[in-house]
């Protein structure tokens, strides 16, 4: 299976700008420049699109091992905040930290540290990320 997505830009890194597109179309010429990644104006960014898949990736992963050892969850939230830092005259995703927060009828709290534990290694996001992945997992 391919998946693909395309950035097109124009001009300089800092004054230039682009967009993403995705092949299924979620992301349609979506805008993205300087001012979208490092301030705050309005568009989106690769580590934004990184954290959004990272949650998702995890997520689905959790539901699958959740599901294999017989338990349904009622909620699965998750939030990824990828971490830029500079590094040499660049930048590097440094970590990406997932926090959780579930609901899982039937489920104690060893049983579910050790699924969310698993998800988190076998997501292919996971595997893909060569930064610190840390995991805060908590049933409520």
């Amino acid at each position: 299976m391919i998946r693909k997505a395309k950035a097109v830009w124009k001009g300089t890194g800092r004054d230039g700008s682009g967009h993403l597109s995705s092949e299924s179309g979620v992301l349609a010429e979506t805008p993205y420049s300087f001012k979208t990644r490092f301030e705050n104006e309005k568009g989106t960014n690769p580590e934004e699109l990184i954290a959004a898949a990272h949650a998702g990736c995890f997520t689905m992963a959790l539901a699958f091992g959740l599901q294999l050892a017989g338990f349904t969850p009622t909620e699965l939230s998750t939030e990824a905040a990828v971490s830029l830092e500079p590094e040499g005259k660049g930048f590097k995703i440094s970590k990406s930290a997932l926090t959780l927060r579930a609901k899982v009828p039937n489920l104690d709290d060893a049983g579910f540290a050790r699924i969310a534990g698993e998800a988190e290694k076998n997501c292919p996001v996971s595997k893909v990320l060569n930064a610190a992945i840390t995991l805060d997992a908590k049933l409520i």
